[in-house]
């Protein structure tokens, strides 16, 4: 049967109780501009620009970089947009919508792969305000050892749960006013940080092959809009009925890359100016960034930076709690995001204190669920795209329904397509050698093997996304038509 509860059931002292259950259409009076906000805020953050240093290393030009970084970002925004689409059609988040695709049951496959990616995420941004508090304090001449860094981590943790567990309505809200003060002390960031620009120590980067352009493009997508795809439509659902596909589309895309595109491109203009700080961005993502900063516009930097990177954190911590009850949990939503956050904490604490850098496990974790997402992320776009009508709420819940338990096909094929992704994509990374496994197809395809051009594109994150929705059009178009004839 549906699940679904009265909007007085679903608030307790301000705090969203709504889980998976079906959002009531009185409650579905949101437009699509107000998706700006929660997309904008997530992605403001100064660990934007950090990605410059990512991207460079690649071993490109500028003008090569910022090539793939409009590209990378823009497009893969436009997927969440799409995705976001599933969240009008239906009531109910982004891993409940994709059973249409799967199966109620089966979907569970996917569900798993999205909370891990979620966990994965949420983690790496608490990691960066950790680390970004050390570097910081440092600075200052205040005490950085081990003592600041599990406090920070404490804090952080619990700040990222505490916004959790109050749910969308407090959510947005407070996506507003971080909007607004995250982006004031950012523009001051990039004015005060302009005289570390080196226009000629920025144009003299020799260009790199083509194919090192597709990994930077690569990795760019994965790391923005399709790191976000699979929580995409968990803020949509709350969208009206009459709202236009088209702009729910837009406002995502536009409020997801419009900081980081800037972010970014300033990121390439800063680590193409100094090697020294390109390294130590490798580092300390977010702390690399203050080193450049006078004193005095430290503690202001630092507040920002963790408020910007807790933003993204907290929306993540939010979704993964959704994700959990999906698999079938029968826990309260602030439950599911309070366990969430214990996860959370225990990664932040052995990335912090046990592993050698953050951009090791950070793009080992990149590329390797990457290819499922995109995988998973073509499939639900196909199906998206085949449909017609909106979504039957009571049969998403229902395995002897319309979507039936186990949807083979799709199933199927992302397992299929994943293989083949993670035979074209490579992790030899330091420290993470239990990854280096993938690219097994390399050799057998012609593209030189693991020690060739091709090995660093990690084509097999695009391939998944191309395969999954090619595969799905064309096998699954006479399946969606039967469930829309009911």
């Amino acid at each position: 049967m549906t699940m679904s509860a009265s909007e007085s059931t679903r608030r307790s002292a301000g705090i969203e109780m709504t889980g998976i259950e079906i959002i009531e259409e009185s409650e579905r009076t949101a437009r699509p501009r107000n998706l700006f906000l929660p997309w904008f805020a997530s992605n403001i953050s100064v660990f934007g620009m950090s990605y410059g240093a990512f991207v460079l290393g690649f071993g490109i030009s500028f003008w090569q970089a910022t090539v793939a970084t409009l590209l990378g970002v823009v497009v893969s925004f436009i997927f969440c947009g799409v995705i976001a689409i599933a969240g009008k059609r239906g009531s109910a988040p982004t891993m409940v919508a994709s059973r249409a695709a799967f199966g109620v049951q089966g979907n569970k496959v996917p569900g798993i792969i999205s909370w891990i990616t979620s966990i994965g995420w949420e983690t790496s941004l608490a990691i960066s305000a950790v680390l970004a508090t050390a570097t910081v304090f440092s600075r200052l001449g205040w005490s950085s050892g081990t003592t600041v860094k599990v406090i920070a981590a404490i804090v952080v943790a619990l700040l990222i749960v505490l916004g959790a567990v109050a749910g969308y309505h407090i959510i947005m809200r407070m996506q507003s006013v971080l909007t607004w003060v995250t982006g004031i002390v950012t523009i001051i960031y990039l004015v005060m940080a302009v005289r570390a620009i080196h226009w000629d120590a920025v144009a003299a980067i020799p260009s790199g092959p083509w194919q090192s352009v597709v990994g930077a493009l690569t990795m760019v997508m994965t790391g923005m809009g399709l790191g976000w795809v699979n929580i995409a439509a968990d803020w949509s659902r709350y969208q009206s009925r009459e709202a236009r596909g088209g702009s729910i589309v837009f406002w995502n895309t536009f409020g997801g890359s419009l900081g980081p595109v800037f972010l970014i491109t300033f990121g390439l203009l800063l680590a193409g100016s100094s090697k020294n700080l390109s390294e130590a961005v490798q580092v300390d993502p977010v702390g690399a960034l203050a080193t450049i900063l006078p004193t005095w516009f430290l503690v202001p930097f630092l507040v920002v930076a963790v408020l910007s990177l807790l933003s993204g954190a907290i929306n993540g911590i939010y979704s993964s709690g959704l994700t959990l009850l999906s698999l079938g949990i029968r826990i309260p939503r602030p439950a599911a995001s309070l366990i969430d956050g214990v996860i959370l904490t225990a990664g932040t604490i052995y990335v912090v204190f046990l592993s050698p850098n953050f951009i090791s496990p950070f793009q080992s974790f990149l590329v390797t669920l990457g290819v499922p997402l995109a995988a998973w992320a073509g499939i639900m776009m196909s199906d998206i795209a085949l449909r017609r009508r909106a979504y039957d709420d009571a049969d998403l819940f229902r395995p002897e329904g319309r979507y039936g338990a186990v949807d083979w096909v799709s199933l199927v094929t992302l397992v299929v397509v994943t293989a083949i992704g993670w035979g074209l994509v490579i992790n030899q990374y330091p420290g993470v050698g239990w990854n280096d496994w993938q690219g097994y197809l390399l050799g057998p395809l012609g593209l030189g093997g693991r020690e060739g051009s091709w090995a660093w594109a990690n084509i097999g994150v695009i391939a998944a996304l191309v395969l999954g929705f090619l595969v799905t059009f064309l096998a699954r178009r006479s399946r969606v038509r039967h469930q829309e004839s009911f």
